[in-house]
């Protein structure tokens, strides 16, 4: 059991990490610039952010299958292949939600800052700066998406026990094995997990507006 809080936490953490360091400036881009065929792009993003996971593992499975194109790198039923779902479906929350928040900053912070020399690297940290506890909400939300899903993992890592078993497979066979204690202590940690991640952003906008 312990084996599958741990590697629940390590895929879900890799891939919202992965998806927040391309998520973030895309959602800065979005946000911030104005160009034709924003508010699609805004649309689909928003619509992905709804994706099956069940979907997003078959997507992921096509890719790494024998038959897929990167199915020679052999990374079906591994980890890897596990975190690649998982940032799949991260990345979407992260890019939408980046870009509404940002979109909604001060310009005058922008502004002011390539104004007085500053490059567009800088400004845009400086906005993100401004928004940080509204990014990092948005990285909790894209981790509780990660940690609770079931689909992708299941049908992408296979569900081997010590090696690719989550929390949420783990529930599914004890659950359908009859073992429904296991099951229930499975999903109180995995409920509580989500729990203390929500407390420690609730903490630090609460030292914040102290």
């Amino acid at each position: 059991m312990l084996g599958s809080c741990l590697l629940s936490l390590r895929v879900a953490s890799v891939a919202v990490i992965f998806a927040a360091i391309l998520g973030i400036p895309a959602g800065y881009a979005l946000g911030t610039r104005q160009y034709r065929g924003k508010r699609l792009t805004l649309t689909l993003l928003t619509s992905f952010m709804a994706f099956p996971s069940v979907l997003v593992g078959l997507l992921v499975y096509m890719l790494l299958s024998h038959s897929g194109p990167l199915g020679a790198l052999e990374l079906l039923y591994t980890p890897t292949a596990i975190i690649l779902g998982d940032f799949v479906l991260a990345f979407p929350v992260i890019c939408a939600l980046s870009a509404m928040f940002l979109g909604q900053a001060d310009p005058r912070i922008r502004k002011t800052a390539l104004g007085l020399g500053a490059s567009r690297a800088r400004a845009a940290l400086l906005v993100m700066a401004e928004k940080r506890y509204a990014l990092l909400g948005v990285v909790l939300v894209a981790f509780a998406r990660a940690v609770t899903e079931v689909g992708s993992a299941m049908i992408v890592g296979g569900n081997i026990a010590y090696q690719t078993r989550t929390m949420t497979t783990a529930i599914t066979l004890e659950t359908s094995g009859g073992n429904l204690s296991l099951a229930l202590a499975l999903g109180i940690i995995l409920v509580v997990v989500v729990f203390f991640a929500n407390l420690f952003f609730w903490f630090l906008s609460h030292v914040r507006s102290g």
